[in-house]
């Protein structure tokens, strides 16, 4: 069974460890598989490609790979900087993310 990832898609956040530490970035794909997660702009490898359809030319492209997600944090949405992720019953009654640091809900 998987476990509840802190992380998802759409998220804003910043690299607290390893070579691109203090970077920020947004979520593009979550792999719950693997526990990693894809960060625009973070972790960019050179990938070689045969020319193809889409690029009939082919050579070297850059392109992000995952990174594990304990080495991300959410951004607070108020200040901007790392926080931890908490979950809260909402007015409505529904479950949804929240911030520890400034208690402002996540979208």
């Amino acid at each position: 069974m998987q476990k509840k990832l802190h992380i998802k898609k759409g998220d804003s956040v910043v690299v607290i460890a390893g070579n691109y530490k203090g970077r920020e970035g947004k979520v593009l794909e979550v792999i719950r598989a693997t526990e990693k997660a894809i960060v625009e702009g973070v972790n960019m490898v050179k990938k070689h490609t045969k020319p193809n359809a889409k690029q009939p030319q082919g050579g070297i492209v850059e392109k992000e790979a995952p990174i594990h997600i304990s080495n991300l944090m959410n951004k607070d949405p108020k200040t901007g900087k790392p926080t931890r992720i908490g979950r809260k019953l909402n007015s409505e009654g529904k479950l949804v993310r929240y911030s520890k640091k400034s208690g402002e809900e996540i979208k």
